[in-house]
């Protein structure tokens, strides 16, 4: 397709910054932003065995989606397999014949073309503050495709001494996202995987599970959303979750949107989206909702467990629990009942427990730990990772599972590498090749989706992955949706969901193995048990 060819050119130019002219490397930006005409439908997913279970395409039978928050792949990976292994921290040593990717080489990190080079944060810093990771913000910090003004667009406003605004270039390393690293070695992961469009949370959970961020009833509020389409982080309506911020802007998506939950229902295939703090703390009389219970991160901050707007399928009627109402019994689980398949983290332990895991499950962390800086952090994020994947191994159904880790936006941390521009906008929040503009749009297209965003982590933990692979097939968060829809036989979403030109992520399985290919690690320092 084409995107694989101009990404790769982009990619040789800039694996280590510099080495190309400025007008070569705005040229280049350029044609990306503009090159939609020429994008094609990847293939779908199919298994090499042959045995694959009637009721899917792979021998996958379970895929559970860990849906986290706000890192950019140069953030967590830009310096992998090579970790600068301090004494006193977790230890990371690559394994032999590790494959490279393209992350942050010499150039990039003492000759960067932004304002400040990137640093290495210590598992000391692992606390920082948030980035700006708005619509338009990031667009600017793209320049083009010159991927230089990252300091002055997408820095966070509350950054102090000693980095300040210069943190939003900086990375960690194996000694702190321990885990993350060992997971690689042992499994498959994307160095080109990227948010299907750019902006903040809402923007990419709407995208894993629909494709698709046009429809929502609400006007111009704020820069939340613009023409029709969220760009920003709006609440649910009220009417949709009791627990959503009263203050907040609030919308919904049309009735007409669908999303993937409505395809599994259409199926009967069980499934069900499960985030910590979603079970109320406490129900009054007329059985509203009060979503209060908290946890306290490692720097003693206390964080409200559910935050409405990662919860995405609130956001439609069709698959809203409105009143967060638990299943009707444990073996209803990923099936309909009162709880429409919004469920609190623990039902998913308790499915799994029963032996009832559903088909397709979303788990989302509490807040302190799914990763989202400024009141999460690596290690609290973790800590959970681990927690699940060492219970997931232990369960009954891991040899016919996929574990996907995936990331809702990039925060506005650095990252080097351009993405391809395979939906383009012109409207006053785009920004990409000066004002106004990301491109230019298809007759018909819906406003203010421009993309793909920035580039994020995604890996396959599963005795299927491959192992110590890097796969540099162009993915995005809709690559998730479509292998769900291909993998179950759904169907598309339709109405310009970018589904249908999402590439699979069938290059990082196997199918040919069976094997039960396990790691255990340890959940605070994120190296082997």
């Amino acid at each position: 397709m084409w995107s694989a060819t101009i990404s790769g050119e982009w990619l040789s130019c800039k694996s280590e910054g510099g080495d190309v002219t400025r007008s070569r490397r705005v040229a280049i930006g350029l044609v990306l932003a503009a090159a939609v005409a020429s994008v094609s439908v990847g293939a779908g997913v199919g298994s090499a065995t042959g045995k694959a279970p009637p009721t899917t395409t792979t021998p996958i039978q379970h895929l559970v989606v860990i849906f986290q928050e706000n890192v950019s792949f140069d953030h967590y990976f830009g310096t992998y397999p090579n970790a600068m292994n301090p004494a006193g921290e977790p230890q990371f040593q690559a394994s032999a014949h590790t494959p490279s990717v393209n992350g942050l080489g010499n150039a990039l990190l003492n000759n960067n073309p932004n304002v400040a080079n990137p640093e290495r944060l210590d598992r000391s810093q692992a606390v920082t503050c948030d980035q700006n990771h708005s619509y338009t913000a990031e667009q600017q910090a793209f320049d083009s495709g010159l991927m230089d003004k990252f300091v002055q667009f997408a820095s966070g406003g509350s950054c102090a001494p000693p980095r300040g605004k210069n943190i939003v270039m900086d990375y960690y390393d194996g000694n702190t996202v321990t885990a993350l690293w060992n997971y690689a070695q042992n499994f498959a992961m994307s160095d080109n995987s990227y948010s299907t469009g750019f902006g903040p949370s809402t923007v990419g959970a709407l995208n894993l599970i629909s494709g698709q961020t046009h429809g929502a009833t609400t006007g111009n509020v704020a820069g939340n959303v613009e023409n029709g389409t969220v760009i920003g982080d709006p609440r649910p309506l009220l009417a949709n979750d009791d627990c959503t911020v009263k203050t907040a802007t609030q919308t919904s998506m049309s009735a007409t949107n669908k999303n993937v939950g409505d395809l599994l229902n259409k199926q009967n295939i069980t499934w069900g989206w499960f985030q910590g703090g979603f079970k109320p703390s406490s129900v009054d009389s007329s059985g509203i909702a009060t979503c209060a219970t908290s946890h306290m991160n490692i720097a003693g901050a206390t964080v409200t467990d559910y935050i409405p707007h990662h919860e995405p399928f609130q956001y439609y009627a069709s698959t809203a629990n409105p009143h967060h109402l638990p299943p009707s019994s444990v073996s209803m689980i990923g099936q309909t009942d009162q709880a429409n398949h919004q469920y609190d983290l623990s039902d998913f332990w308790a499915a799994v427990d029963n032996g009832n895991m559903p088909a397709v499950s979303f788990l989302k962390a509490a807040a302190y730990q799914d990763g989202h800086a400024g009141y999460s952090d690596p290690l609290d994020e973790q800590t959970f990772l681990v927690d699940t994947l060492n219970a997931l191994q232990k369960s009954k159904d891991w040899k016919s599972t996929a574990v996907v880790i995936a990331y809702d936006d990039s925060d506005g941390w650095y990252d080097h590498q351009m993405s391809p521009i395979v939906s383009p906008s012109a409207t006053p929040q785009d920004a990409l090749a000066g004002s106004g503009s990301c491109g230019t749009p298809q007759a018909g297209a819906y406003p203010d989706r421009c993309g793909y965003g920035p580039r994020q982590p995604l890996l396959i933990i599963s005795p299927y992955a491959k192992v110590n692979f890097v796969d540099h097939t162009i993915t995005d968060q809709t690559s998730i949706l479509r292998f769900i829809e291909d993998n179950w036989n759904l169907g598309r979403i339709g109405d310009q969901s970018l589904d249908a030109l999402a590439d699979p992520l069938n290059n990082m399985f196997d199918f040919s193995n069976n094997g039960n290919n396990k790691l255990f690690l340890d959940p605070t320092t994120g190296e082997p048990s």
